[in-house]
């Protein structure tokens, strides 16, 4: 892939733009301009889509439009839990969707397998009403065939995504090939530090994703991120991703507003933050403001430090 964009090098080679366009919660007659303007006139380089956000043929659709060849783009997308005993078959939907016959990146969605013959295809639930988990899947046997993608040739690098130490130990322990990046929810509130050390010891890379938090999140009027944005004459959702690109973490903030799209590439990228900055940042969570936004009821055990 040949970019101007600012990138990072993944454990098998492959270079990464460090900002990628989100397209979660995206509506489809939106995330269409959106793509287009992000690739054309906003710098980037990187879409983030998925099977599950039900809008791949829109941000195909946006791709084709924006001009931009796709040896110049990186997709990334993900496998679905229902889909964890045929990824193939999911991936070939987001292929077609997308209009392509490769994606640079391709991720296992939830380290949770949700029943396939269930009673809906994407939150199959059990008659009480919780969701329907296939408990003794084994996710090794999800990522062999996550293995067999590349030699394929349909998928460039292979990761995972919500995965805490205790998943990604259940797969490295068999892996051939160690995940190039585990994309997390990663914020101030959240900043993960031990599941991030011991990534970076096995040399997975993190991706976050909500890196300004949730609709009407508390990141943007937090004292500490705002005084930091007004020293520096910047709005805090450009400190916000600054921060996570200073601590080497790929970025993924969404949105489908022209202006807010070039903002979250080229501001964060102009900003430098002071050590002592950083600190005041990195210590908000375990100074009583760690939160998680993104929470399903997944009925098992997911090994996260606040969320068991």
């Amino acid at each position: 892939m040949a970019s101007t964009s600012p990138t990072v090098t993944l454990n098998d080679g492959r270079q990464i733009p460090l900002v990628g366009l989100g397209t979660w919660q995206s509506p489809k007659d939106q995330v269409i301009n959106a793509v287009e303007y992000a690739l054309k006139e906003g710098g980037y380089k990187h879409i983030d889509c998925a099977y599950a956000y039900g809008n791949e043929d829109a941000v195909g659709e946006g791709i084709r439009r924006s001009g931009v060849p796709r040896s110049d783009i990186w997709i990334t997308s993900k496998v679905w839990p229902t889909f964890l005993n045929r990824v193939e078959e999911c991936l070939d939907e987001t292929l077609k969707r997308l209009g392509t016959d490769y994606v640079d990146l391709y991720l296992i969605h939830w380290p949770i397998h949700l029943n396939p013959n269930g009673n809906h295809p994407l939150f199959p639930t059990l008659p009480d009403g919780v969701r329907d988990v296939i408990h003794d899947w084994p996710l090794s046997k999800t990522w062999e065939e996550m293995e067999g993608l590349v030699k394929k040739g349909k998928v460039n690098s292979i990761g995972v995504s919500n995965f805490s130490e205790l998943k990604l130990k259940e797969i490295l322990d068999g892996a051939t090939t160690v995940p190039a990046v585990n994309q997390l929810e990663l914020h101030v509130y959240n900043p993960q530090k031990k599941l991030l050390k011991f990534m970076e010891e096995k040399g997975i890379k993190a991706q976050a994703y909500s890196p300004l938090g949730s609709t009407n999140s508390p990141l943007m009027k937090d004292e500490i991120v705002v005084e930091i944005a007004q020293s520096k004459g910047v709005e805090p959702s450009t400190i916000l991703l600054a921060y996570l690109l200073a601590k080497g973490v790929i970025i993924l903030p969404k949105s489908v507003t022209p202006s807010r799209i070039a903002d979250n590439y080229a501001k964060p990228l102009s900003v430098t933050l002071t050590p002592e900055e950083l600190e005041k940042l990195d210590t908000l969570a375990e100074n009583g403001k760690q939160s998680r936004f993104i929470r399903p009821p997944w009925p098992v055990v997911l090994g996260f430090e606040d969320w068991i």
